[in-house]
Parts: C-alpha cells; structure tokens; sequence
C-alpha cells in the first residue's frame, strides 16, 4: 500500500492538474461562443450573395467562367482543417479518417493535400503524403485574412488547370456536444440557376452584370473558406470544451478515491500505533 505521504503528493498534483483542466474548459467556452457569434453573423451575408449571384445567373453567361467550369478530375486538391493543439478529444481523429476516405475514393487522382492546422500537417508528414500547401499557423492570423491566404493559392491553382477540384474537409459546429464531419467541394463552384417559379430581381448593375459576377464568384469563394474556418474553430472549442469538462469530473473522481484511500491508510495507521502501544504495555507487566 502507498505511504500517506505518497497519496497526499497525488492529491495534490490531481488538483492542480484538475484546475488546469477547469481554465481550459472556461477559455474554450469564451472562445467558442465568440466564433458562434460571428457564424451567425456570416450566414446572411452569405445568403444575401447567393441570391444576387443566382439572379445575375439569369442575365449572363455563366458557363465560361473558370471557377463555374466542370472538367474531369485527375488533379484533385482536398484542404484539410485541423487544430493547431490538441486536447479536443476525437476532432483531430475524426478529420483525418475522413480525409483518408476521400482519398480512397479519389483513388487514381493525383491528389494534393492542403493543410490548414499543425494537427494535419503533422501527422500527414509522418505518413510522407504529397502536401502541397501548409497552414499551420494560419489560425493565428485574425480575422477574414486568413481565408484570403487560403482562397488566393487554390485559385491560382485552379483556373490555370493545375488542379481539376478542390474539396474541403472539416468540422461543421452544431452545438456543444456535437460536430459533424463535411466533405464538400468547394471548386468548381456548383451551377448558378434561377430558383424555379421566381422571376429574377431586376437590378441596375454598374458597371456590367458580367464584371460583378466575377467579382462575386471570387468573393463567394472567401466567404466560403471564411465560414469553414469559423465552423471549424467552433466546433474544436466545442470539442476541447467537452473534453476538459469529463476531464475536470474524471479528476474529481479520482481526488475522492484517493482522499478516501488517505483515510483509510491514515486510520489503520493510527490502528497499528494504538496496538503497538497496548502491546508494548501489557509487555511490561
């Protein structure tokens, strides 16, 4: 059995671990609820840019536009957003499983990996996959900018031809305790129609409907990489939140089995001492 002093030393290092445990908890709180504010601010903006893109779909041509055209795949990227730390229980995981799935069924595609996170990027470069791009602090940098980092190399790497698709693979944040995993494609953009039955706004556009439908398109795609980022982030707080929380109630757990075990050996302690001494007494009779 353990020496009282040995179970003291463990309780106490269970309960600063546990308060460790309880910070984090707090700060992932803080932090997720931030980027759900700012989810549900992005969603009618985006909702509003889509209903414009599909009314100027209606007036112009949309089937030359590098980003709308369709080609068979043979070079496919898949952007891949991890967490940059971890302690966020099976999100990390559950990306890269995915990820892999995709890549299965891509299988006879040369694929390019495009890592958004140190999670990802570290563990694909252990397995020696094929990255191409890496953003593994690109969390880091606040804001609508990072997205634009992002959006400027698949694009440039999309409407030259280098790649025929681009995917994105993440954590789609739907509450505290749960995520969903989202395979989707990101490029080329999905066809442009009117909603059936609906007659399209009619607008002034300056200077062209065709000029601010290039410009949309390419916007649509920020937004896009943008909203994955913010999900993202969400959806790991979310996770480490959750994580920390059974971590916090695990560690409580064990502080009271092992200050129960302190009490337990302190009593047989004391036991072994009182017969001692009426041992040692009835000796000196």
């Amino acid at each position: 059995m353990a020496s009282l002093r040995d179970i003291k030393r463990r309780i106490r290092s269970v309960k600063n671990t546990q308060q460790i445990t309880r910070a984090m908890k707090l700060v992932s709180a803080a932090k997720m609820r931030k980027a759900q504010d700012a989810i549900i601010a992005a969603r009618p903006y985006a909702s509003k840019m889509m209903d414009v893109m599909s009314s100027l779909a209606c007036r112009v041509d949309t089937s030359a536009h590098p980003l709308l055209s369709r080609r068979e795949e043979k070079n496919v990227m898949i952007i891949v957003v991890t967490s940059d730390k971890g302690l966020c229980g099976g999100f990390n995981g559950n990306i890269i499983r995915r990820t892999l799935r995709l890549m299965e069924e891509k299988k006879g595609c040369n694929i390019l990996l495009a890592i958004v996170g140190k999670k990802g990027r570290d563990y694909f470069r252990a397995k020696r996959y094929n990255i191409s791009k890496e953003y593994a602090d690109s969390l880091m940098v606040s804001g609508y900018q990072r997205a634009a980092i992002i959006t400027k190399d698949v694009t440039d790497a999309y409407i030259p031809e280098s790649v025929d698709s681009i995917y994105l693979v993440y954590n789609e944040f739907k509450s505290v305790i749960q995520q969903r995993i989202v395979a989707e494609c990101l490029l080329p953009i999905p066809p442009l129609v009117c909603k059936p039955g609906e007659e399209p706004v009619d607008y002034l556009y300056e200077p062209s409907a065709e000029i601010i439908l290039n410009e949309l398109l390419n916007k649509y795609v920020d937004v896009e990489v943008y909203r994955t980022l913010l999900e993202s982030i969400a959806s790991e707080h979310g996770a480490r939140m959750t994580a920390m929380d059974s971590a916090t109630r695990n560690a409580g757990d064990m502080i009271d089995k092992l200050t129960l075990n302190y009490n337990r050996a302190r009593q047989a302690a004391i036991t072994k001492e009182i017969i001692e001494v009426v041992s040692g007494a009835d000796a000196l009779k």
